[in-house]
């Protein structure tokens, strides 16, 4: 199958630390389909032999397995390409378009337009491809996060998204649902017998959902000052990741029949009012600290952050979904920069044996879900140590680490599964516009709550697990976090 792949943004951050390595990495598996053509748009004035040579050296940040030799980089370079574009101008999308139809052998049969921008140009960006016809059906947009920063902009932005594209054309892209640990969820739970049956109510006390992260905001002040850790991080990547551990089984493995299951899990989610948002609902905002032994500012102290900011660099919340398979179940989620370590993961928390015949405590069972930085699966059971009656049980693990359990084939990272499959056009996962739509829709209700609110965040030292408010909020029903065990 033949491609062209355009980067819209192609000299950005998000182009050379991840899109093009990503698709290195697709071409030294040998996933990248033949005859495929990667062109990077910017505003810049330079040739296709500058910018593969500026590329270059970006690749040289690239961690260092995944790092291509001088030989390999030759040879994934013949298929990059560059144009200086001004994407306001109608008349560069024509010579795109033109660009676009020389090659040989004719069109090609699949052309990707990935929005590597500021998410305000992709109205613009749309309409113009609309307006130069490069819009017909082997045409794919990818649309990059945020889209929007509410409800109302989500809407606008798929408007016009729909005016222009067929929505089995529009690819809404979470690289959160390409990392190989949430795509096992699918097969974890509907692959296997013997945990469906325990996934409900009945058996499982709660299940928590971390994203923590151990670096502030570096030099992304501007932007992440606009935007906070709610709309970065709980609006999409931790409801996606709440979506596929709570929806029902799909009929079967087609891109609508889950998207369809997902949207059920997210209209069942329990609306917030101004009185649960004060109560289930922390914020905060790093303080000075102390990171892998290193002295870190403040978030107030960051590059180009307003001294008086009430930015939100932490949300811990609690939440419910109101159907029968999971009524009275806590959903614990929580997201934070300059915390005490880098990790995501989900765990689930079953409910204690109804009746203890073991003498000393009895600790109930958990899975925990590892996204990273390692990815795996771990099983947390009681067994007797010497297996005599009468002993007291020990907590022990099932571990399973995806990289060593198939380290005889090539595991694929989120950016690149997510690229192939734009290219392949599987929309399996990928976000549909009303599943993007009712995810803003249940977290309005927060943003107006905290916009008309007078107090500021709550403050938590860097190199902690956050105010203490959210661990206060989860002991309420008698739980605690992973590292509070």
């Amino acid at each position: 199958m033949s491609f062209d792949l355009v980067f819209f943004g192609g000299t950005g951050d998000l182009t050379w630390r991840k899109l093009m390595p990503a698709l290195f990495q697709a071409y030294r598996h040998g996933k990248l389909p033949g005859g495929g053509r990667i062109l990077a748009v910017a505003r810049d004035e330079q040739s296709d032999e500058k910018y593969r040579a500026w590329l270059k050296d970006r690749f040289q940040d690239v961690e260092g397995a995944k790092r291509p030799s001088d030989e390999e980089f030759e040879r994934f370079a013949a298929q990059v390409f560059y144009r200086r574009m001004d994407l306001s101008q109608g008349e560069h999308y024509a010579k795109l378009k033109e660009w676009l139809a020389t090659r040989e052998g004719g069109p090609a049969d699949t052309v990707v337009f990935y929005l590597a921008t500021s998410p305000h140009l992709f109205t613009q960006v749309c309409e113009q491809l609309g307006a130069a016809g490069l819009n017909h059906p082997k045409v794919r947009v990818v649309l990059e996060k945020p889209l929007g920063h509410d409800l109302a902009s989500s809407q606008h932005i798929n408007r016009v998204v729909r005016s222009v594209f067929e929505e089995q054309q529009a690819f809404r892209i979470d690289h959160y649902l390409g990392k190989p640990s949430v795509q096992n969820l699918m097969a974890l739970r509907f692959g296997n017998a013997f945990f469906e049956p325990l996934w409900r109510r009945e058996s499982i006390a709660n299940i928590q959902i971390t994203l923590a992260e151990s670096l502030g905001v570096g030099t992304r002040g501007p932007f992440y000052d606009g935007t906070g850790a709610l709309r970065d991080m709980i609006q999409n990547h931790a409801l996606q990741l709440l979506t596929m551990l709570a929806m029902e089984p799909p009929a079967t493995n087609d891109a609508d029949a889950i998207r369809d299951e997902k949207l059920k899990v997210l209209r069942a989610l329990k609306p917030f009012t101004p009185e649960s948002v004060a109560r289930d609902v922390v914020r905060g905002q790093y303080r000075a600290g102390n990171v892998n032994g290193q002295a870190v500012p403040g978030y107030l102290e960051e590059q180009k952050v307003p001294a008086e900011s009430r930015c939100e660099t932490f949300v811990a919340l609690r939440t419910e979904i109101q159907n029968w398979r999971w009524a009275g179940v806590p959903f614990y989620l929580r997201t934070g920069k300059r915390l005490a370590a880098r990790d995501a993961q989900i765990v689930v928390n079953f409910r204690q044996v109804p009746h203890a015949i073991f003498p000393g405590p009895q600790r109930a069972n958990r899975l925990i879900i590892k996204l990273q930085p390692e990815d795996g699966l771990e099983l947390e059971l009681l067994a007797a140590k010497g297996g005599a009656h009468g002993e007291a049980l020990a907590p022990v693990k099932l571990d399973l680490d995806f990289d060593k359990a198939f380290s005889g084939s090539a595991r694929v990272g989120a950016y690149e599964r997510l690229l192939l499959d734009a290219i392949a056009g599987k929309l399996n996962l990928f976000v549909r516009s009303d599943e993007q739509e009712q995810a803003w829709r249940w977290v309005e209700p927060i943003l107006h709550a905290w916009s008309t609110s007078t107090e500021p965040p709550r403050p938590y030292n860097a190199g902690s697990w956050g105010p203490a408010a959210a661990s206060a909020m989860v002991a309420r029903d008698g739980f605690t976090w992973p590292e509070e065990v």
